[in-house]
């Protein structure tokens, strides 16, 4: 069984790897995500990254930090690519981006059950031109 340091690690080299069958091994059938962004359960969370692979080219995620305390894992991620397919609605833009995202699960039995998350999300909009930028 992984431990907890590795699971976060896991989620983002899957993702580099644009692996969504082992990222979605990652997760527990009865995952819950409380990000607006992604509709319920495993299939929801497995059709965000789908997105943003399909969106941004190079797409890739960078493991800033973990910390473990009992049952819950909190992961800080940086993520980047290009925008050169339409994501959200939003046609592509050609932006290179960094979003950055701090991560919360609730792990059980080497599994991701539960999640929350903080994003950047103001910049993110701004950097592909969905939002204008702030004087």
């Amino acid at each position: 069984m992984a431990s907890n340091r590795e699971l976060a690690e896991r989620f983002a080299q899957t993702l580099t790897d644009h692996d969504l069958a082992g990222f979605a091994e990652l997760l527990h059938p009865d995952y819950v995500n409380h990000n607006r962004f992604a509709q319920p359960g495993k299939d929801g969370s497995v059709a965000v990254f789908a997105a943003f692979l399909d969106a941004f080219e190079g797409f890739r995620v960078d493991t800033d930090d973990v910390l473990e305390v009992g049952d819950s894992l909190v992961g800080r991620y940086t993520y980047r690519g290009r925008h050169t397919g339409e994501f959200l609605g939003i046609r592509p833009s050609g932006a290179e981006i960094e979003m950055h995202s701090i991560d919360i699960w609730r792990v059980s039995d080497g599994q991701l059950v539960e999640h929350w998350d903080e994003l950047n999300t103001l910049e993110f909009f701004q950097q592909i031109g969905a939002v204008p930028a702030l004087a």
